[in-house]
């Protein structure tokens, strides 16, 4: 074995390590904010002011996404179900599609670009410039001020953008089968609650409760642990988006075994 084999090895090995060692640090990261969580003090105005932030300033891109959304799906879906001649079916496609899948799975990719990146780069930000050390100085606990209180905001707030999601896809994909196939708002309605069931809504909101923390604590651990200067922080916010998207899926695919495991 050469000189340079060897090298090779012992590079694998480090990366090996590395990667347990931060799957260590992640799982005592996710421990911590489920004590701090419970623990006294809470910082109630801050939760609020990051409800606030996740929920209200994001409610123009959701709400747009969510309409259109609606529309999109009924369209792609008509042209196969008229082959059949099942488009009074559409009412019930797209209500179990809208409310099993694509409402949490959007809110959370477009919760996880928004609000993720800002996660990640205002607390990377603030790690550059020293901010949460000046915080422990002044004998405030940064952990349960910065991290605790996004990752209940995001994990309370994204059910919520869910539901609002919902509500306009189903709008959204009213409004083209009524100017297509003139159904009236009741038909389509009633077609839309007599297929979903409440599996189908306890799924979703559950799946969007999963989403959410994993955004929060994605952003929050990337931005609490950037490395210093500006790269750090540029760097923390991309990492933020994109291992929160691929979290997103993953979990999206657990969660469909399990959803199909119980209505089977």
């Amino acid at each position: 074995m050469n000189k340079t084999d060897t090298q090779d090895g012992s590079k694998r090995v480090s990366r090996i390590n590395r990667f347990f060692l931060d799957l260590h640090d992640v799982f005592l990261f996710v421990v911590r904010i489920f004590k701090e969580a419970f623990l006294p003090p809470y910082e109630f105005k801050e939760i609020v002011k990051q409800c606030f932030e996740v929920g209200v300033k994001s409610l123009p891109l959701i709400s747009l996404t969510g309409f259109i959304t609606g529309i999109v799906f009924v369209n792609q879906s008509r042209p196969s179900l008229s082959e059949f001649g099942a488009v009074s079916w559409l009412p019930s496609l797209i209500a179990i599609a809208i409310v099993r899948a694509l409402a949490p799975l959007v809110t959370s990719l477009i919760a996880a670009g928004k609000v993720g990146s800002n996660i990640g780069a205002e607390l990377g930000s603030m790690n550059v410039t020293e901010q949460i050390d000046a915080m422990e100085v002044s004998a405030t606990n940064p952990f349960k001020f910065l991290v605790v209180s996004r990752v209940i905001a995001t994990t309370t707030m994204i059910p919520l953008l869910t539901v609002y999601t919902t509500m306009l896809a189903l709008l959204g994909g009213f409004i083209n089968i009524h100017q297509n196939e003139a159904t009236s708002f009741q038909t389509y309605f009633t077609q839309v609650f007599n297929t979903v069931t409440f599996t189908d809504v306890f799924a979703s909101l559950t799946k969007s409760v999963v989403f959410g923390f994993t955004i929060g604590a994605v952003g929050c651990y990337k931005g609490f642990h950037s490395s210093k200067g500006t790269e750090g922080v540029g760097k923390a916010a991309n990492t933020s988006v994109v291992l929160s998207m691929f979290l997103i899926f993953i979990e999206e695919l657990l969660s469909l075994q399990i959803v199909m495991a119980l209505i089977s």
